[in-house]
């Protein structure tokens, strides 16, 4: 695992020290991603410069030193990830070169070998893997940047006059003297809308996300930025026939992609383990896991004193019944703000997960006994655990109904105020546990309204996800944009559901959950592993009729069977609650403090981004507790504490504390 970092200059106009220097402080910038090793590469006639950060897991000699060149000298990569399905690439390419002189045991110089085999476009397609890479190709003089199909490694890339960067995060592309910080209003938008912004866009007007499966080839002599995709969900979906076995055959099926996928990921050079909420995907892998080791697992989890939210005492019985190596913190207010300071220098751009600390956290504390840890992230979207894909199916059903009759009912509810909606609520459900009466405000039936008169199954997903459903209300001087589609191709779909997981996996899945992850692990310089996303295991469950994967209301039905070959049934059936933190009850006791004075009218129009009146007005209405409107608020909070670091970092550098982060977990 590392960051990687560079750039191509078309004018070749900087000498050769002065190429190293700024590659060199590119990659300084990352060192929390790669605290093991360091290393540039240039080429001064060309104006080419490539370096890295690396955090070794395999192969931890200087053999697996990045920038690397391949054997005949053509190739120099460097990359970001792991390439899981590299010993079978490299018997395959010992078979046909029996004489390549493989001088490592990493899967980089696999990587290389194949680039000189196949070339780059027919090698990639070939590997199983998390990864974002540059290899420069000094025959063709061509920069090819690439990432993975799910999106599980970031990477960068802008154009700066003559010269087109790329890094891991943002803060490498800043490093850089030629790039230009414009605030792109239109992603700010996007950002209320989703809590994120989406690739291909960057809070930045001149950078740019790559997509996920997509390769971007740069000449020496022609700076044009054209993304291709060389792998599509959207194409396989298309493609598919779906596969017509029982229950038992199905189950069996899953269970050996799932083993196969867990173990290839289980090699590893240094300890690794998992984290373990006791949930279906994350007991689905550590039960998998434990299956398949001779000793116990390394888990971890995150719990809280308030009882209401605290999943450790599930993830505790899972772990004791699989028998692994269990480890729980339970976290406080003083905790999380201890760490909200980090989170602008983490992300580099806002970002407003709620769970994005308590990743964090347990990131932080896997990293003080283990270098690499696998996920359960990815199984809602791959086999259908949202809430919104089974209310998304009841609203497709709803849509058979006169559009006239939905618009009279969502007007009856929209007539009512939300805190209104809430105090009925309370009155009327006084058995229903406190957690899921904070959980159901007003705003939400408000949001269900708009999706019962939505016109198509576009509009139903994007009521169910959007924090702000008309941002373009509440950043100054932006247009409506909506963006989870771009660059996708879009399958032809039968059922609402699956039109929602597969925006969901082309969507929410890398620019939240993933980002999320990558963020808070390499924070601490610690390896998160995927394995629901293994490509096979993907095109397996889409393989699959939906009732396969959402049965009788109840999401992830076949991952559930194989889950309750290993772990009964009792300890992990339950409803989804994700993984949160009471973040409602804080805002208005121990953060309010942080947050009152990041929400003043005066800073608000002052900086000018936000019109201030219905910010505002949320405000009081949470404090006094009329309605929860601590996620639209988180919001503006993530995006008012990242606009004051930006501004920080151009006084001076402030990278320092994250440093400081991944010196305390290490």
């Amino acid at each position: 695992m590392c960051g990687i970092s560079g750039f191509l200059e078309l004018n070749c106009a900087s000498s050769a020290d002065d190429l190293r220097t700024t590659a060199a402080r590119m990659a300084e910038v990352l060192r929390h991603r790669g605290p093991d090793d360091s290393g540039v590469w240039i080429d001064s006639d060309v104006g080419i410069a490539l370096s890295m950060s690396r955090l070794a897991i395999l192969d931890l000699s200087p053999a697996g030193h990045q920038p690397m060149q391949s054997t005949s000298g053509r190739y120099v990569l460097v990359f970001n990830g792991e390439i899981y399905n590299f010993e079978n690439l490299k018997n395959e390419l010992s078979a046909v070169e029996q004489t390549y002189p493989f001088r490592s045991h990493s899967d980089t110089e696999v990587m290389l070998a194949a680039f000189e085999r196949w070339g780059v476009d027919a090698a990639v397609v070939r590997f199983n893997g998390m990864f974002a890479f540059a290899v420069w190709d000094r025959r063709e003089r061509t920069l090819t940047l690439g990432r993975d199909r799910f999106g599980e490694k970031p990477l960068y890339y802008a154009l700066a006059g003559d010269t087109m960067l790329f890094g891991s995060e943002l803060k490498a592309l800043r490093a850089h003297p030629c790039f230009v910080s414009e605030i792109d209003r239109e992603a700010v938008s996007l950002y209320l809308r989703y809590s994120c912004i989406p690739a291909p866009w960057s809070i930045y007007r001149n950078a740019r996300k790559l997509l996920p499966a997509s390769l971007l080839k740069v000449s020496a002599s022609n700076l044009q930025l054209r993304p291709y995709k060389y792998w599509s969900l959207g194409k396989v979906i298309d493609q598919r026939t779906l596969t017509a076995m029982n229950q038992q055959d199905t189950t069996n099926q899953l269970d050996h992609l799932l083993r196969d996928a867990i173990r290839i990921r289980m090699r590893s050079d240094v300890p690794l383990g998992a984290f373990l909420s006791g949930g279906v995907d994350s007991s689905t892998v550590t039960s998998l896991m434990q299956a398949q080791s001779d000793k116990p697992v390394k888990t971890f989890s995150i719990g809280s004193h308030d009882r209401e939210f605290n999943e450790a005492t599930d993830a505790q019985k899972v772990a004791r019944y699989l028998g692994t190596e269990h480890t729980e913190l339970y976290i406080t207010p003083e905790e999380i703000m201890s760490l909200l300071p980090l989170m602008p220098q983490i992300y580099d751009e806002p970002f407003a997960d709620i769970s994005q600390i308590p990743t964090l956290l347990v990131s932080r504390l896997a990293k003080r006994h283990v270098a690499v840890s696998l996920t359960g992230d990815g199984g809602d979207e791959i086999f259908g655990g949202y809430n919104r894909h089974v209310w998304g199916d009841a609203a497709g059903r709803l849509h058979h109904l006169p559009r006239f009759l939905r618009k009279v009912g969502a007007r009856g509810v929209h007539s009512v105020a939300p805190h209104r909606w809430n105090l009925l609520f309370r009155l009327y459900s006084p058995a229903t546990p406190a957690r899921w009466r904070q959980r159901m405000p007003g705003y939400k039936l408000h949001k269900l309204a708009s999706l019962v008169e939505s016109t198509d199954s576009d509009n139903i997903y994007e009521c169910l996800v959007s924090h702000w459903p008309y941002p373009e209300k509440i950043v100054s001087n932006a247009t409506k944009l909506t963006a989870w589609t771009a660059g996708n191709h879009r399958p032809l779909l039968p059922h609402p559901a699956e039109e929602m997981m597969y925006l969901d996996t082309m969507g929410y899945l890398p620019d939240d959950i993933l980002v999320k992850l990558d963020r808070a692990t390499m924070a601490v310089s610690l390896e998160g592993r995927v394995p629901l996303l293994d490509h096979r295991v993907a095109e397996f469950a889409w393989s699959l009729p939906l009732d396969m994967r959402i049965r009788a209301r109840q999401g992830k039905w076949i991952l559930r069977q194989v889950l309750y070959r290993y772990v009964p049934r009792e300890l992990v059936d339950r409803p989804k609650s994700g993984f949160d933190i009471p973040l409602a009850s804080w805002l208005r006791g121990p953060l309010r403090d942080w947050a009152e004075p990041l929400l003043g009218e005066d800073r608000i129009r002052s900086d000018g981004y936000f019109h201030p009146e219905p910010i505002l007005a949320m405000w009081r209405e949470h404090l006094t507790g009329k309605c929860n409107w601590e996620y639209q608020l988180w919001d503006i909070l993530m995006f008012q504490a990242w606009l004051d670091e930006s501004r920080r970092q151009l006084a001076g550098s402030s990278i320092e504390a994250i440093s400081n982060l991944t010196r305390e977990a290490r």
